[in-house]
């Protein structure tokens, strides 16, 4: 059996759709900006990839409209991205026509990336306040004082299986439903499991991707404290993340959401469905650095997911045409990554053409993975390689071929690489189908 994508969909500070994200790759366009969701002034890093404004009551039934009460950003933006998926697909779910429904909901899975969501400070700070004495926080005055403050439903905005829960309910998805909580691995490794899903006949059609905001004061400041943020560029922030540069300084983080439609590919080819592309392999690996933040120097869970990939798909390497990778920006990430992929691919690693996306949309944690599938299924689609930014000096220890004007090619294969700290890596290689 065959699973093929037949459907995108994207929220990310290049746009509300995945044609602005494509659109935006392809001329250069970043969406890295100071940060507006909150006062950045007292942060070492004051930029992130914002999502453009929208209001979620324009994205749900009116029935439900309800529970936008019950939504953080992270639901929000991922719900705008499933919309989207489903629409492009050319499926009818109970979210757009209840009389003309075209999937069967028994048969329909959703498996999403998500993160630990951070609440607004500014909705928990008054119950914060209460639990504090003499300027210090009481966990047993917390129990006594401030929870009454909180409202019963307070954590559904914030578990990350409700991104999935939520969705699942819009468009009646009564199929497997999981959640993959592995960072900036997750979305990759969503869209493996439903692709495992389908393969085993648990399922007709899923929704697969992921989404997380992490334009949030707790997660800049985490982020600087593990030295993963750069310090660069606050007042020039399209230069500020330099994947596979010499002059790389650390990373941008912000916020997307990015889904897709996988369906058995014959069935979506009786409908006449568009095909993006097929899944024709995917690897997963741990290799846990001592170092936890960041990934192990050598890149051997890298390599590893990769020469998974490939034994899954049955190709070699040279058959690759191009490669997405992680690519965050982080000097020793970079260097590790591309470490990875040497040792995986062999000597043509430094021919095959290499476009990093995180320049222009910043590291989106749970929807990175998600994100850069859809820019491959997009090059794939258009023939298209876009050139990459702010990668103007390969850094000499990478040595991989980074896209510096576009390029116009057939693209066969297409690899995505990703990986999180704490040492979980994946990577899915997608295949042409177009003839």
């Amino acid at each position: 059996m065959t699973v093929a994508i037949t459907g995108l969909g994207a929220a990310t500070c290049l746009g509300l759709s995945y044609k602005d994200l494509w659109a935006g790759l392809c001329g250069g366009k970043c969406g890295i900006s100071r940060i507006t969701a909150f006062d950045p002034e007292s942060f070492e890093c004051q930029i992130a990839g914002q999502v453009p404004a929208f209001s979620i009551r324009d994205y749900v039934p009116k029935s439900i409209r309800k529970t936008t009460k019950l939504m953080s950003r992270d639901i929000e933006i991922a719900i705008i991205a499933a919309n989207e998926a489903f629409k492009d697909s050319g499926l009818k779910t109970k979210a757009f026509d209840e009389q003309n429904i075209t999937i069967n909901p028994k048969r329909s899975a959703i498996i999403l990336g998500a993160n630990s969501i951070s609440c607004d400070l500014l909705e928990i700070a008054p119950s914060i306040a209460k639990g504090a004495v003499d300027g210090k926080f009481d966990i047993r005055k917390w129990g006594t004082d401030s929870i009454e403050t909180v409202t019963p439903l307070w954590l559904l905005k914030y578990l990350p299986n409700m991104l999935a829960c939520h969705i699942g309910i819009i468009h009646d998805l009564q199929g497997p439903s999981n959640t993959i909580t592995c960072a900036e691995a997750a979305g990759h490794l969503a869209i493996c499991e439903a692709f495992h899903i389908i393969l085993r006949g648990d399922a007709d059609v899923a929704l697969a991707g992921g989404g997380e905001s992490k334009v949030n004061p707790i997660v800049h400041m985490r982020q600087a404290l593990l030295k993963r943020a750069t310090k660069e560029h606050n007042n020039n922030p399209e230069q500020a993340c330099r994947p596979f540069d010499a002059d790389a300084k650390g990373g941008v983080f912000g916020e997307a959401a990015g889904c897709v439609v996988l369906e058995n590919l014959e069935i979506a080819k009786n409908r006449n469905a568009k095909i993006y592309a097929s899944v024709a392999g995917i690897g997963q690996s741990c290799s846990i650095n001592a170092n936890y933040e960041f990934l192990e120097a050598d890149g051997k869970g890298i390599q590893y997911a990769i020469e998974s990939a490939i034994e899954s798909a049955k190709i070699k390497p040279e058959q690759i045409d191009l490669i997405v990778p992680h690519g965050t920006g982080i000097y020793a990430e970079d260097v590790a990554e591309a470490a990875g992929i040497h040792k995986a691919l062999g000597s043509i690693a430094s021919q095959i053409p290499v476009f990093p996306t995180k320049s222009m949309v910043s590291n989106t944690g749970s929807a990175a993975g998600a994100v850069d599938v859809i820019a491959a299924c997009c090059a794939i689609n258009e023939g298209v390689i876009p050139a990459a930014k702010n990668c103007d000096n390969v850094n000499k220890n990478c040595k991989l071929n980074i896209v510096k004007e576009q390029i116009k090619k057939r693209i066969n294969y297409a690899l995505c690489t990703g990986y999180t700290y704490g040492g979980q890596t994946a990577a899915i290689i997608l295949k042409n189908d177009n003839g």
